[in-house]
């Protein structure tokens, strides 16, 4: 079963650091161009970053550029969400989510085929 499991979620202070990770089952992640996508209370689901099939091309949310990177371990399978100097504004539950594509053209949900459970990142002063 194709499957995407985040982890890495949890209670930080403003200004400190989080690594949450996404383990795919049943297909390769290089193969697809990856995402990671943040849901606040109330609000919709928004795209954060986004990694091509290749490794080598990035796109970032203008809210976290600088603070958060994107990349992957293809021999553990697996993507990495590096968010550092967290604000409060960063608050929300986290989805990674894999594409057809492989590339980063959007972060338009219909887009994307995959996508894992969540996990919550708490961010308080």
């Amino acid at each position: 079963q194709l499957q995407l499991v985040e982890s890495g979620g949890g209670l930080v202070h403003t200004g400190g650091s989080l690594r949450l990770s996404c383990v795919a089952s049943e297909f390769r992640l290089e193969w697809h161009a990856i995402g990671w996508f943040r849901q606040a209370p109330g609000k919709d689901r928004d795209g954060v970053a986004c990694l091509n099939f290749a490794g080598n091309s990035t796109l970032y949310a203008d809210s976290v550029k600088g603070r958060f990177t994107v990349s992957r371990d293809d021999a553990t399978n697996t993507a990495f969400l590096e968010m550092d100097n967290l604000k409060r504004e960063d608050t929300a539950i986290y989805y990674c989510a894999a594409t057809m594509y492989y590339y980063c053209s959007g972060f338009e949900a219909d887009e994307w085929d995959y996508w894992g459970q969540g996990t919550q990142v708490t961010v308080s002063s």
